[in-house]
C-alpha cells in the first residue's frame, strides 16, 4: 500500500499531505507491533542540521529530494542555518552520482542567493507547480520528512521502514516524470517581456528604490523580478547578469 502522488497544486497538495499522514499512521501502527523498524525522532534546530549533515555525507549512490529550502525564511528559520543546509546539499550534489532535486518554480527563483538547486549541473533538478511536502531519500534505504511536513529544522523522523521509503521513491518518480526542466525556460532571443524593463534598470545601474519608482513597482516586487532575471541568466551577481545579458544580445 502507498499514497497517490497527485499533481501538487491547491487541493491536490492538501489531499497528498492527508494521504501521507494516513500512510505514516499506518506505518506507526506496524512499528508498534514490531513489524517494521522504528523511526528515530530528531528535535529541531542544530540537532536536525547535524543529522542531515551526517545522512548526506553517508549518501553514496542516489539522493532524491522534494524541497524549497529558501521557503524556510517564511518558517522563521535563520539565514545562517539555511546557508549551512544549502552548502551541505551542494557538496552532496557534487559527490553523489545520481541526484534528483524537485523544487517549485517560486522556490527556484527565491533560491538565487542560497544556490541549493543544481539545475545548471546536468539536469539534476526539475520544477513543479507547488511542493506538497518536504522530503529527502538517501540511497533508497533511509528517508527524512519534517515533522510538520514543511521545515526540516522544526524536527524530523529518520525513516528506515522499507515500505515507507519505497512509497516515497515512487511518489518522487511520479512527480519527476511530470515536472519541468527549468533550463527549458531559458530564452535565446531575450528575457520575458515583464523582465525587459528590469534588465534596462539593471544595466543603467539604478538603485532598487529608483528602479522601483521608475517602473511603479514595490521594492519587494522589483527585488523578486531581479532575482528571477538572475536565475534566468544563471548567476547570483547583478554585475555578471548584465555582462551575460549583453553577451546573449539581450541589450
Amino acid at each position: 500500500m502507498g499514497f497517490t502522488a497527485y499533481p501538487a497544486c491547491a487541493n491536490e497538495r492538501t489531499r497528498t499531505r492527508e494521504e501521507l499522514a494516513a500512510f505514516m499512521n499506518e506505518s506507526r501502527f506496524d512499528i508498534d507491533q514490531q513489524a517494521r523498524p522504528p523511526a528515530q525522532r530528531v528535535r529541531g534546530g542544530r540537532e536536525a542540521g547535524e543529522v542531515m549533515a551526517r545522512l548526506l555525507a553517508g549518501t553514496r549512490r542516489e539522493l532524491l529530494s522534494l524541497h524549497d529550502p529558501s521557503g524556510g525564511l517564511e518558517q522563521q528559520i535563520s539565514e545562517r542555518l539555511l546557508a549551512r543546509a544549502a552548502s551541505l546539499v551542494r557538496t552532496a550534489v557534487d559527490r553523489v552520482p545520481t541526484v534528483r532535486q524537485l523544487a517549485s518554480r517560486r522556490g527556484l527563483v527565491n533560491d538565487t542567493e542560497l544556490g541549493t538547486f543544481a539545475w545548471k549541473s546536468g539536469g539534476h533538478a526539475r520544477v513543479m507547480r507547488e511542493i506538497p511536502f518536504r522530503m529527502a531519500v538517501m540511497d533508497r534505504t533511509v528517508a527524512i520528512l519534517p515533522t510538520d511536513l514543511d521545515a526540516f529544522f522544526n524536527g524530523l523522523p529518520i525513516i528506515r521502514d522499507p515500505v515507507v521509503v519505497r512509497a516515497l521513491v515512487r511518489a518522487h518518480r511520479s512527480w519527476w516524470k511530470t515536472s519541468e526542466d527549468p533550463a527549458a525556460h531559458e530564452r535565446t532571443d531575450g528575457p520575458p517581456a515583464h523582465l525587459l524593463p528590469v534588465l534596462d534598470c539593471l544595466l543603467a545601474g539604478l538603485t532598487d528604490d529608483a528602479a522601483g519608482a521608475r517602473l511603479s513597482l514595490s521594492p519587494r516586487t522589483y527585488s523578486r523580478r531581479v532575482n528571477e532575471l538572475l536565475t534566468l541568466l544563471q548567476t547570483n551577481s547583478r554585475f555578471r547578469a548584465g555582462a551575460e545579458a549583453i553577451r546573449r544580445g539581450w541589450a
